[in-house]
């Protein structure tokens, strides 16, 4: 059992790949939601925005510290911001579960999104794969035992570190954005200014990606 994280940002994408690939999968919206998974996905987002959601269920946090004990976690965009030791913001909580530290928006604003390829070279594989960057997250350095598993123009983009992984980048949205270039005939650009809705418990910064 799968769960992600669904306080706000993009989880819907993430259910829907489980879907497809035949997880089973639950939403988490607090720390009992944690009690039956058996791995966790903290996906893209508003670092911000999801980090004063966490601060007001302490019980939540503590439930993802003693999760990734012994359970892997994935975190996307902000959600890597979320799992690194240190950001450039010291706004946002970091779970210190990747000894890497980050830089929010650093590959640009919303407007700046764009799709790209990536080099996954992981051990086990080595492909180019096509994925979207939505005001993602920079990894700026990475420290002791962390494990780099993608590039992009020689930046790095994929870490792992024991079981934890933690990617800049939108894998899980790519089909979706496609889907809708088919459907309504916009390109690639204008979908980045307008994205796939995110959604969250309160009526905050809906769009926003990080």
């Amino acid at each position: 059992m799968i769960g992600v994280l669904a306080l706000q940002g993009n989880f819907d994408s993430h259910i829907k790949i489980l879907k497809k690939i035949s997880l089973k999968h639950k939403l988490v919206k607090t720390s009992d939601d944690l009690s039956s998974v058996d791995g966790l996905i903290i996906p893209g987002g508003e670092s911000t925005t999801i980090t004063n959601l966490l601060r007001k269920n302490q019980s939540l946090i503590d439930g993802i510290n003693k999760l990734s004990k012994n359970k892997p976690i994935l975190g996307s965009c902000a959600g890597l911001i979320l799992m690194s030791k240190e950001s450039n913001d010291s706004r946002v909580h970091n779970f210190s579960f990747l000894d890497v530290i980050t830089c929010r928006n650093a590959y640009g604003r919303q407007v700046h999104s764009f799709e790209a390829k990536i080099n996954v070279n992981n051990g086990l594989m080595s492909s180019d794969i096509d994925v979207l960057f939505i005001r993602a997250p920079k990894i700026d350095k990475i420290n002791n035992d962390v494990e780099v598993l993608a590039t992009f123009q020689e930046e790095v983009v994929a870490v792992r570190q024991g079981i934890h992984i933690g990617i800049s980048c939108h894998p899980e949205l790519l089909n979706e954005i496609e889907s809708r270039i088919r459907s309504n005939s916009d390109t690639v650009e204008e979908l980045m200014i307008d994205p796939p809705p995110s959604t969250t418990e309160e009526t905050v910064e809906k769009n926003s990606k990080e």
